[in-house]
């Protein structure tokens, strides 16, 4: 018997990817596919509230990095003086607004639907993760844990829920 991967037309079957699609078969190991529907709903729950979880992080380090960068509060969270943070203002701005259109893109991910939906999480997520890989060779490994790491978390479930 020939196996071929595709993805699965029932409606409500989630995005099941699975050889032949077992499941769905009649008498399949899903019988009908009930089981397999279920998990699939799950890990994509999950992995929305994974992209919004990222979109939300990427959100609150705009308005850290453009309207909290000078005060006690944003120079806290960077490690800046007042001096630094002074001089450094319209570039902790010019970053937040670009943190800003990938808290965006990540929440157009979110409503729009599939196959652009996927597409566009995939994307800004792997955009999340590049810069925060670079951010964490040149500004501070932390932003490896913070930024990247949970893009990458949240790319995987997507990828998953697929």
């Amino acid at each position: 018997m020939a196996t071929t991967r595709r993805r699965c037309q029932l409606v409500g079957a989630g995005s099941c990817l699975a050889v032949a699609c077992e499941a769905h078969r009649p008498g399949g190991h899903g019988g009908g596919g009930a089981e397999h529907r279920k998990g699939g709903v799950a890990i994509q729950l999950v992995g929305q509230i994974a992209v919004g979880v990222v979109a939300a992080l990427h959100g609150y380090i705009l308005v850290l990095e453009m309207f909290l960068w000078r005060t006690p509060r944003g120079r806290k969270v960077f490690g800046t003086t007042a001096e630094f943070a002074e001089a450094s203002a319209p570039l902790a701005a010019n970053q937040g607004l670009y943190n800003g259109f990938l808290a965006a893109g990540l929440a157009w991910g979110l409503i729009a639907a599939d196959p652009t939906g996927f597409r566009v999480k995939v994307f800004f997520l792997a955009c999340v993760i590049v810069a925060g890989l670079y951010g964490a060779a040149t500004v501070n490994r932390r932003i490896l844990l913070v930024q990247a790491l949970p893009a990458a978390v949240a790319l995987i479930l997507v990828a998953l829920s697929r």
